[in-house]
């Protein structure tokens, strides 16, 4: 696993032996970021890398002039390493290690917000990218006018979208795809006194 391009151009990367965790190929990376460049989504732009693994996506995204990125990995073991391939390159970038959905929460609480949410979930997973667009639609977390990418199998479609998040381009390459989905209105979390009054 390598950088493909920036910074850290043809830097390698560690990555885990087995089927723990299942990284982005440099064909199907170099079309996300073809795409997300053209719409001027990476350099100077915020990210949140969910399902981390390795962390091979977000260090692309920070080898190629993203501000920042958040990573969110559940797995002790990826997230180990994820803090070992950035060490490697001089990178602070902080690590939450946790459920994705978890993580979300806890940023938005922090009124953090990004430009670009990538996921990546196990493809076997089904359930959690429509969890994910849900978490991700309720709250502020992503900036006006940010996109959220889905990597998903080419079998599998995560939909159109969630709540007020719809999807605007669907990219087939391989046995993979990526969905990109974008708010359609701007999140309106109910105050608690007016939930309250709902329920």
């Amino acid at each position: 696993m390598r950088v493909i391009a920036g910074k850290f151009r043809s830097r390698t990367l560690k990555s885990l032996e087995g089927l723990e965790t299942r990284p982005t190929y440099d064909r199907l990376k170099e079309t996300l970021f073809n795409v997300l460049s053209s719409a001027g989504m990476v350099a100077e732009c915020a990210w949140v890398d969910l399902f981390a693994g390795t962390g091979a996506v977000g260090i692309e995204a920070l080898s190629r002039g993203a501000s920042s990125v958040q990573f969110a990995e559940s797995s002790s073991n990826a997230a180990k390493v994820l803090r070992q391939n950035l060490a490697a390159l001089g990178l602070e970038s902080p690590v939450a290690e946790r459920d994705a959905a978890e993580a979300l929460r806890q940023w938005d609480k922090a009124g953090a917000q990004f430009d670009v949410c990538f996921l990546d979930p196990p493809y076997r997973l089904h359930g959690t990218y429509g969890e994910i667009l849900r978490t991700i639609s309720r709250s502020n977390v992503l900036r006006e006018g940010g996109i959220v990418v889905a990597e998903h199998e080419k079998r599998f479609d995560p939909g159109e979208g969630e709540g007020n998040l719809r999807r605007f381009r669907l990219l087939k390459q391989g046995e993979s795809s990526l969905s990109f989905y974008r708010r359609t209105v701007p999140a309106e979390p109910m105050d608690k006194e007016n939930a309250d009054a709902e329920n």
